[in-house]
């Protein structure tokens, strides 16, 4: 994995659809920011969103030390909190409130924050227990460490929707995997990206980019950073426990005891903590009007029949309960009859398979689709929807196209049991049960459901391959569209741009304007100071330039010392301010290198789109006509020839307007 290019991120954050703090938050994370605020002025600020102090003042209280007076006021708040503390919980309420909802159909708003909020209580527990981080800091890390997921959601709604429902029914890729071939960045990465960008510690950021990898050896082992990681993975599996259907929470308690196994907490510690974090978690749910759901004792949970039984301290878990072993499989069963569900869940069980149980073809319907089965052992004759409709209905969906069927009846007749067959049974079992019988059909099961899964990893292998070549194929793409020395986007670039923005001009009837800036003396540099100060006097120039420019503006460079500024939504009197801009902002530029201290001017021509243009390249003429007009006027100035019968150019020495 390779970190986000923070180019193309500052491209992101100029669109202005990343999610991002408002309001009342904005304003505290820019206070923190100063070095000279004080408590009694930050107070003031907070104290203007009722909201907000209610939940910094739960957030202070929640992880009070034992034997601390509770916390009752915003100073108090802040004198136990500190600056970093309250500003990441400011960013973190600030974008729970305010991306509630979306444009991504099969994105789940609701469901997402709801398990962000576990994730964030989990963290704090967490923390508090290793000491790896402040408390009210890992509760932020937890509540934003999949931001990524809503920001791409929010950039691309429409085809991050077509993922997530291609992901709904396709297993054996992971979701970071199929981003990268489709965005050439993933939820991952772009989570890092986001929180150094709000100003969270570098740790924490490196902590969320690796956290779904968390075996990879990015950090030594016992380190702060591995801490985080492995108490991050800890902390979204507790909440997929949480928020999982009530018959899929069993199945996941093993795995929950691994990952705690690996941070040295015995299961009697970890199985507290997890009940004090679901209280919790409905208690913040009411003061953020945040769906949550009743979960039973997790030590229940750890001895259901689907789960493990509780381990000592100290013991790790036997390989052949840890999700992945080699002969467990995941097995639903589809039975009206209670006593053959009981039958064949102890059998099952015993085995050491992952059983999920359903009463009838319709909810075993929709529970395939979620439990993902390997093996479906289904009785013909039920309510609702009878086993061989439900096998018919299963043949026609993704999931149900790998899936092993195997028929329990009682009845004999051949014609049937064709029937069967041809809808799609791999075997079939009279009653009553063998259990001999049943463990050598399955092991006939297993034999299959494993050659299928050694096709998928090949077949995932050449999906793999195929994604990361089409993500170098992309990468290549950038860097030939960028001008390496600058990291401004290249001429070629610029002159696809043009024609973009020329085409949605004339589309939607909007204002477009160019300028062309040139580097005023810029071949003397070269000549007497050589190619590195000239190589210097271009990058800290080019900086200057984008400075000057609105955020929405794309800068590119034309090649030498001359760079081309598109204008999108913009007329000639605001384009010539924003060039006025620029040529100030290189002006009071000073360039230092060793004993050199060199200034340096711009000048600039600007052009504006007419009706009676017949392209790009007839604004691209005009605005280098004005940009002759600015060098021969003096240079160090803006000049347009679309204003009076022999233009005008505003004069880089008075910053006055003249008719020439």
């Amino acid at each position: 994995m390779t970190s986000l290019d923070m180019t193309r991120f500052e491209h992101l954050k100029a669109s202005g659809d990343l999610p991002s703090p408002k309001g009342v938050a904005l304003a505290i994370i820019r206070l923190t920011q100063r070095s000279d605020v004080s408590l009694a002025e930050l107070s003031r600020i907070i104290k203007t969103d009722p909201a907000f102090v209610g939940r910094l003042i739960k957030a202070t209280n929640t992880g009070n030390q034992i034997g601390r007076r509770p916390v009752a006021s915003v100073q108090d708040a802040l004198s136990v909190l500190g600056l970093p503390a309250v500003r990441t919980l400011a960013l973190g309420f600030s974008l729970l409130s305010t991306y509630r909802s979306g444009a991504c159909r099969q994105f789940d708003y609701e469901g997402f924050w709801s398990g962000s909020l576990v994730a964030a209580l989990a963290m704090q527990s967490l923390a508090r227990q290793t000491r790896s981080a402040q408390p009210e800091e890992a509760f932020c890390l937890g509540l934003l460490s999949r931001i990524g997921e809503l920001a791409l959601a929010t950039l691309h709604p429409d085809e991050y929707s077509k993922i997530l429902e291609q992901m709904s029914v396709e297993r054996g890729t992971t979701l970071a995997a199929v981003e990268r071939n489709s965005f050439a960045m993933d939820h991952n990465e772009l989570t890092a990206a986001m929180l150094s960008d709000w100003g969270l510690p570098k740790m924490f950021s490196d902590v969320a980019y690796h956290a779904e990898d968390r075996e990879d050896g990015a950090f030594p082992e016992g380190s702060r950073a591995w801490l985080l990681v492995q108490a991050l993975a800890i902390s979204h599996h507790v909440a997929a426990i949480c928020t999982a259907p009530d018959h899929m929470r069993s199945a996941l308690m093993p795995r929950l005891l691994l990952l705690g196994a690996r941070l040295q907490t015995d299961s009697e510690t970890l199985i507290e903590m997890c009940d004090q974090v679901a209280q919790s978690w409905r208690e913040w749910g009411a003061l953020l009007n945040v769906a949550t759901r009743d979960v039973p004792p997790f030590d229940d949970l750890a001895k259901a029949p689907n789960s493990p039984q509780v381990l000592p301290s100290g013991e790790n878990m036997p390989d052949a309960l840890v999700d992945g072993a080699a002969n467990r499989l995941r097995v639903l069963v589809a039975d009206d009859d209670a006593s053959m569900r009981a039958v064949l869940n102890a059998m099952l069980t015993h085995a050491g398979h992952d059983v999920a149980l359903t009463t009838n073809g319709r909810e075993a319907l929709e529970t395939s689709l979620e439990f993902q089965p390997h093996i479906m052992i289904t009785d013909w004759l039920m309510p609702e929807m009878n086993g061989i409709e439900l096998i018919r209905a299963l043949r026609q969906t993704r999931v149900g196209r790998g899936m092993y069927m195997l028929l329990l009846t009682g009845l004999g007749d051949e014609d049937k049991l064709v029937e069967a067959f041809e809808s799609g049974v791999d075997d079939f079992m009279t009653k009553p049960l063998n259990q001999r019988v049943l463990t050598a059909r399955l092991r006939a099961g297993q034999r299959v459901v494993r050659l299928q899964q050694e096709i998928e990893r090949d077949r995932e292998e050449m999906r793999r391959f195929a994604a990361e070549l089409a993500v170098t194929n992309r990468r290549l793409h950038d860097v030939a569209l960028t001008d390496s020395l600058t990291g401004f986007p290249n001429r070629r670039y610029a002159m696809d741009r043009l024609a973009e923005e020329w085409s949605a001009m004339r589309r939607h009837k909007r204002q477009l304007s160019v300028m062309m800036v040139d580097i005023d003396e810029f071949k003397s540099v070269n000549d007497t100071y050589g190619h590195d100060v000239g190589d210097l006097v271009l990058r800290q120039v080019s900086a200057a330039i984008r400075e000057g420019l609105r955020g929405h503006d794309v800068v590119a460079r034309m090649g030498g010392d001359e760079f081309i500024a598109i204008c999108p939504d913009g007329n000639l009197q605001q384009a010539m301010a924003c060039a006025e801009r620029v040529r100030q902002a290189v002006a009071a530029l000073t360039v230092r290198t060793g004993m050199l201290q060199l200034k340096s001017s711009v000048s600039v021509g600007v052009a504006e789109q007419t009706e009676s243009m017949p392209g790009p390249d007839a604004l691209m003429k005009i605005a280098d006509q004005g940009l002759y007009m600015a060098k021969q006027r003096g240079r160090n100035r803006v000049a347009t020839t679309q204003l009076g019968p022999q233009g005008v150019v505003k004069n880089g020495s008075n910053g006055q307007n003249q008719s020439q």
